[in-house]
């Protein structure tokens, strides 16, 4: 009720301020309908699933007042299943489904229609729908399937199944899984795009499945095929480990079959299918594929395929109980990429230089002999000579070889492994190479795009460029480390310290919900958080900063698209993290005990007189153990558990108060006199009011000191947004557009085109920092991202109305830039914000989408001088628009504005 008071007061005061009504002629229509994050989801488990529409508008300050839902169910002919009926509200994001309880492969169609704040109402949107997946354990009349195998080598395995029928076909349903990957085909053709299936999980205790429509594949006389791939499930994973979940593979697939008679039919995995191995002698995600083509099986996903050679299929034992529905998007190949140049390196080698550090693996086009062996390398960088440089991948041997069949021009691209690199070498070619050779394939989780960047600073537009093509190359299926190392492993810390930023670059409620779901289980009963998720490091976990993405991922994923839910899902290992920190640190509310990564990977220097910037692990711990315990205050709160909102306020301050008792002198200063100490002291408020200035100077007077950043991955996602919340706003943005190391431009002066894991991963002598730990695709300190859309741009979220149902919009002009534009996709709509600076006149356009609301603070500016849309702002709205120091401060409601006024010193 105060929320819908709230917008309701917002409606008001914008009405007021401009004088505008939403009249009965107002053009409106709701569009872009979404079921659980997805457009027209199919093979879904969510009992409840949640419902979320936008409102395309063409007049300001429109407003949703009420709304109304209406489910059929398309399985029952479109019997009606819940009307909402008239609900008064101004919520148009995450509604939950309250009609009856939903069955199996029931597929259900909706429509919404909406009333704004004139009680126009809508037209009923165009249908959406969503197809619920198999619910129940004993729905699965499939069984899992595998191949007799010698123990020996390890190829990929081809499974299939041949049926017939004479009736009708209505509609047909593929649901299958796979202990390792798949892909799979009917009559011949992919059943869909999608990469690296089943994706990872925790697959001893969450194995996902997917359903396809391949209405439009069956036909009366139908082939299946599929193929198997070790993937993570048996594949080499976690330096050097085989077999983590299992050593076999295992097909499980059921395909359901609707007849217009209104019978149906099933085909399911049993021993009668047929299974072998063909021409992919091994596909490793870290060591590359061996493809020999003179193996080929030519119509072998066909019908009336012989295949009287093939072995049957084993049956294989496991349990159909851990199988749930896909959550996250699936990975796709997203786009293709050209190589720029063709390079003759000092030692005589042929590589490609695609110009892009990019992952995901090269399509080959080659012509040659039967028997030709073409290898495929895969680097990052070349090193200072010249010459492809591949030590930093350790172990892990990228390598792709393709055994020619012969008889003209063949193609061939890998199925179960990628690749993090720049530059390709190419060995095995009987005639000259080309640019035509390859083309690059870029893969990644098929997020939708939401944010972008861009100002008058070209390098750090390319710093922008490079923290999403991070993003894009770590976000595969599970947030990694790298992509191109032994390693490509789901480090909790990283993915903790760039969530803000990635829900600016992408969408990711889904992908991160999924992977909390992992973290969730693979979470050990005393609340022990494991350094990776999915776990292959065998429990190994605890480190402050670390665990606590467990926290602050679903933190993150409520403020940034107003999700309750997951606060909700995730809620009992929260606490229970919580309670393992508050066992740790006892009755002190120290953390002194365990390991922690700390301040990772911070500045260090070879001066005699100083050591680099080393924080204190207990200082580090602690902190986050308070900031974590205040999160879940305010998280039991949202989801209405005042006992436990109590009990951590409670236990909060007992950690605040130790911490200053322990780390804080009487004057302000951390025992750990580094830029990450105070970093986390003032964006955690962990200090009393008396000191916070105080601290702010000490981190000040430290950068000025050093002149660059000093922070590891703890302290710098955070270090541009404290200076600038306490008033160093100039110094942020001096070391934002430091190119000097170590900075965040550093790299970009070096070639780079990702986020580097190293300050000085490259040194300016073109030689390499320790080959054990150098990954040139490593996105956690691209995190300064968040800075870069909320405080130069402006865009920042209002926590008590999360998900940009109300935010604030205030730009930054600093850094000599002369513009700065940034644009985000949110649930309700787009969000502009761009400045411009040319002189003193300062020019502000902003757009606020429909069913939202918006603070906007103007910096250096007197209300008596602003012009709103090139006029002066009219009578009533200059009594209401507030004077606030050197800045003016309104509320307005949705549409386009532009603001111009004069820059006061």
């Amino acid at each position: 009720m105060k929320k819908n008071n709230y917008y309701l007061s917002i409606t008001i005061i914008v009405f007021l301020f401009f004088g505008l009504s939403v009249t009965a002629s107002t053009k409106k229509a709701v569009k872009q309908l979404v079921c659980e994050y997805k457009t027209n989801p199919i093979g879904i488990d969510v009992q409840k699933p949640r419902l979320s529409w936008k409102i395309v508008s063409d007049k300001e300050n429109l407003m949703q007042t009420a709304y109304e839902i209406k489910v059929t169910n398309q399985t029952a002919n479109g019997k009606l299943v819940w009307v909402s009926g008239k609900v008064n509200s101004s919520q148009s994001v995450n509604i939950v489904y309250d009609g009856s309880a939903l069955k199996s492969m029931q597929h259900l169609n909706w429509q919404v229609r909406i009333w704004d704040n004139k009680n126009q109402a809508s037209e009923w949107s165009e249908p959406a729908f969503w197809e619920m997946g198999i619910l129940e354990p004993q729905a699965w009349k499939a069984s899992y399937i595998g191949l007799k195998e010698d123990g020996k080598s390890r190829p990929a395995q081809f499974f299939r199944k041949e049926f017939s029928f004479t009736k009708k076909l209505k509609s047909a349903r593929l649901y299958i899984t796979s202990l390792g990957l798949y892909q799979v085909f009917i009559n011949g053709e992919k059943v869909s795009t999608d990469l690296f299936s089943p994706g990872w999980t925790s697959y001893t205790k969450r194995l996902q499945y997917q359903t396809y429509d391949v209405s439009s594949l069956v036909k009366a006389n139908t082939s299946i095929g599929a193929i198997l791939g070790d993937g993570w499930y048996r594949g080499s994973i976690g330096w050097g480990q085989n077999n983590y979940y299992g050593d076999q593979l295992a097909l499980l697939l059921q395909l359901n079959i609707e007849y217009t008679d209104g019978t149906s039919e099933l085909v399911t995995t049993d021993p009668s299918w047929k299974a072998t191995t063909g021409p992919i002698l091994s596909s490793e995600i870290y060591h590359g594929e061996t493809y020999d083509a003179r193996l080929e099986m030519p119509g072998w996903n066909l019908f009336g395929f012989d295949d009287h050679k093939w072995e049957k299929a084993i049956a294989i034992e496991h349990s159909k109980e851990i199988l749930i529905a896909s959550i996250s998007n699936p990975v796709k190949a997203i786009q293709e990429i050209k190589p720029l140049k063709l390079i003759k390196t000092p030692k005589g080698e042929t590589v490609y230089d695609m110009g892009q550090n990019m992952v995901g693996w090269v399509r080959l086009k080659v012509n040659g002999k039967k028997g030709d062996q073409i290898t495929l390398k895969f680097a990052e960088v070349l090193d200072k000579q010249g010459n492809f440089y591949t030590e930093n991948l350790r172990v892990a041997k990228a390598t792709d070889t393709y055994f020619l069949k012969g008889g003209g021009d063949e193609n061939f691209e890998p199925h179960f492994t990628f690749h993090g690199f720049r530059f390709v070498k190419i060995e095995g070619l009987s005639g000259a190479p080309n640019l035509n050779q390859i083309v690059g394939i870029v893969i990644h989780t098929d997020m939708e795009p939401t944010g972008t960047f861009t100002c008058s600073d070209t390098l750090i537009n390319q710093l922008q460029h490079n923290i999403q093509w991070g993003q894009k190359g770590n976000f595969l299926d599970i947030p990694t480390d790298c992509p191109q190392r032994d390693e490509r492993l789901g480090w909790t810390g990283d993915a903790q310290v760039f969530s803000p930023t990635a829900a600016f670059n992408f969408n990711v409620a889904a992908f991160y919900t999924k992977w909390m779901k992992d973290l969730a289980a693979d979470q050990l009963p005393n609340g022990k958080v494991p350094h990776v998720i999915p776990d292959v490091l065998k429990g190994d976990g605890g480190s402050a900063a670390w665990a606590d993405a467990s926290v602050i991922v679903p933190w993150t994923v409520y403020l940034s698209y107003g999700d309750t839910k997951i606060l909700k899902d995730q809620y009992a290992s929260m606490k229970l993290w919580i309670e393992y920190m508050k066992g740790r640190a006892g009755e002190s509310n120290i953390w002194t005990k365990d390991f922690h990564f700390g301040d990772w990977l911070a500045f260090a220097t070879t001066n005699s007189d100083y050591p680099g910037a080393t924080t204190e692990k207990d200082l580090i711990a602690t902190a986050y153990y308070y900031y974590s315990t205040t999160l879940l205050s305010k998280i039991a709160k949202i989801i209405g558990n005042k006992h436990d909102e109590e009990e951590y306020a409670i236990l909060a301050e007992k950690i605040k108060k130790a911490f200053n008792t322990e780390f804080v002198t009487p004057n302000g200063r951390l025992v750990s006199h580094t830029q990450t100490a105070y970093v986390l002291a003032l964006s955690f408020k962990l200090l009393p009011v008396e000191l916070v200035s105080k601290a702010a100077s000490y981190l000040a007077e430290d950068v000025k000191k050093f002149g660059h950043l000093t922070t590891g991955f703890v302290g710098t996602p955070l270090l541009c947004k404290a200076l600038s919340d306490y008033g160093y706003g100039d110094l942020a943005f001096m070391l934002l557009l430091n190119k000097k190391y170590p900075s965040w431009l550093y790299p970009i002066t070096q070639g780079a085109t990702t986020i580097w894991e190293r300050w000085d991963g490259q040194k300016p002598d073109g030689s390499f920092q320790d080959v054990g730990m150098n990954s040139f695709n490593h996105y956690a300190y691209g995190a300064v991202g968040d800075w870069l859309y909320s405080y130069v741009a402006g865009i920042n979220i209002d926590q008590d109305h999360p998900g940009y149902k109300h935010f604030f919009l205030s730009p930054h002009p600093g850094g000599a830039m002369d513009h700065a534009s940034a644009k985000l996709s949110t649930m309700y709509g787009p969000i502009e914000s761009s400045w411009q600076l040319n002189d003193k006149n300062f020019i502000y356009e902003i757009t606020i989408p429909a069913n939202t609301s918006a603070t906007i603070i103007l910096p250096k500016a007197k209300k008596e001088q602003l012009m709103l849309n090139s006029k002066p702002l009219p009578s009533e709205m200059t009594e209401r628009v507030q004077q606030v120091v050197t800045s003016v401060k309104m509320e307005l409601g949705s549409g386009k504005y532009s603001f111009r006024y004069t820059i006061s010193i």
